[in-house]
C-alpha cells in the first residue's frame, strides 16, 4: 500500500521483493526509453496530458503488489489500479501504459522526480499524501482486518484490543495501519515492520507476532491457504476517536491538476455506468468497496 501512512497488500503467491526482482529490468529498460518531462509547467493546470496523448503512453508508477498494481506471471500488467488506468486513459486518447515498478515508498518521491506520470497502486488518500501531490477520487474504499492464529486465540478485534492485551503487532511498510495503531495506544517502537502481507502472514504463522494488520481485501486473500491463520472480521479504525474508512485512488504531481480533473470527469461517468466494479471485480473488490467519497473529503481527515 509511503512514508506518509498508507496500506497495499499482497495474495500468496510471489512475494513484493520477488515481484519487483522479475520486472525492475522492464521498468528500467522503460524509464530509459521515456525523456522525463520538465519539473514546471507554463501552462496553468499543467501540460501533462497533451504531452501523453501526443506520445501515446503514460508511464505508471506501481508497487508490485496483489491486487493493486503488479505484473503476472506471463508478464503483463495487471491489477486494479493498471486495469482502471489502462480504460480511463484509453478514453482520454492516451493508447498504452508502460509500469514502472517501485518499492511503495518510493512512489510519491518517484512521481515528483519524474520517474513516471502517475501513481497506479491503489494508494491510501489522506492528509499528509495531499500536501505532496494531488490525487484523483477514490476508486475503492476499504476497511481494515487483521490476520491472527487459528481461532483468534487472544481475541483480537480492533486496534484497542492489541493495546489492551498487550499483543505482538506487525505490519507492512508505509501502512496506515501503523499510525492507527499508534493512535490507540501501541508504542510505534513496538511495531514490527515488514515487508508486505506475505511476510506478515508468515509472522504470524510462525508466533513471531500475534497480529498483522492490513486491509480487509488483501487479508481475506493472503490466508485463504493458510491452515494456521484466518483474518478477522472487517472493522472501521478510529481516527479521532471516529470511525474511519480509507479510499485508495491516483496520484497526479501537484501542477498537473488539468490532468487530475480529466481523469476525474472519466472516471465519475464509470462509477455511474457501473464500470469501475466491472473493472475492479476480477481483484477481489464487491460492492461493499465501491464508493462515492472524494478525494476532498479523504484530504480533510
Amino acid at each position: 500500500m509511503a512514508p506518509p501512512w498508507t496500506k497495499d497488500a499482497e495474495k500468496p503467491g510471489p512475494t513484493r521483493r520477488s515481484l519487483l526482482a522479475g520486472v525492475a529490468a522492464i521498468g528500467a529498460l522503460g524509464a530509459a526509453g521515456c525523456t522525463r518531462v520538465a519539473s514546471a509547467s507554463t501552462t496553468s493546470g499543467g501540460d501533462l496530458l497533451n504531452r501523453l496523448r501526443a506520445q501515446g503512453v503514460v508511464r505508471l508508477g506501481i508497487a508490485g503488489e496483489i491486487p493493486f498494481g503488479y505484473i503476472d506471471k506471463d508478464g503483463e500488467l495487471t491489477g486494479e489500479a493498471p486495469e482502471l488506468a489502462k480504460a480511463v486513459f484509453k478514453r482520454l486518447g492516451v493508447d498504452r501504459v508502460q509500469p514502472v515498478p517501485t518499492e511503495f515508498g518510493s512512489l510519491i518521491p518517484g512521481l515528483n522526480s519524474q520517474q513516471f506520470d502517475v501513481v497506479s497502486a491503489g494508494m491510501y488518500i489522506n492528509p499528509e499524501r495531499c500536501q505532496q501531490v494531488i490525487f484523483a477520487d477514490p476508486d475503492y474504499q476499504m476497511l481494515d482486518s487483521f490476520i491472527v492464529r487459528k481461532g483468534n486465540p487472544k481475541g483480537l478485534h480492533n486496534y484497542k484490543d492489541v493495546v489492551a492485551k498487550k499483543a505482538k503487532f506487525a505490519t507492512g511498510t508505509g501502512y496506515a495501519e501503523i499510525q492507527y495503531a499508534v493512535e490507540a495506544g501501541y508504542k510505534e517502537s513496538d511495531i514490527l515492520i515488514v515487508p508486505d502481507q506475505v511476510a506478515g502472514l508468515n509472522a504470524v504463522e510462525a508466533g513471531r507476532v500475534d497480529v498483522f494488520a492490513g486491509t480487509a481485501l488483501t487479508t481475506r486473500e493472503v490466508v485463504r491457504k493458510s491452515t494456521e491463520a484466518e483474518a478477522t472480521k472487517p472493522f472501521a479504525p478510529l481516527v479521532k476517536g471516529k470511525p474511519h474508512v480509507d479510499g485508495g485512488g491516483f496520484a497526479f504531481r501537484s501542477a498537473e491538476t488539468r490532468l487530475r480533473d480529466a481523469f476525474n470527469a472519466e472516471l465519475r461517468r464509470m462509477k455511474a455506468n457501473g464500470e469501475v466494479h466491472r473493472i475492479l471485480r476480477p481483484f477481489g473488490f464487491g460492492r461493499a468497496e465501491m464508493t462515492d467519497m472524494t478525494a476532498k473529503e479523504l484530504c480533510r481527515g
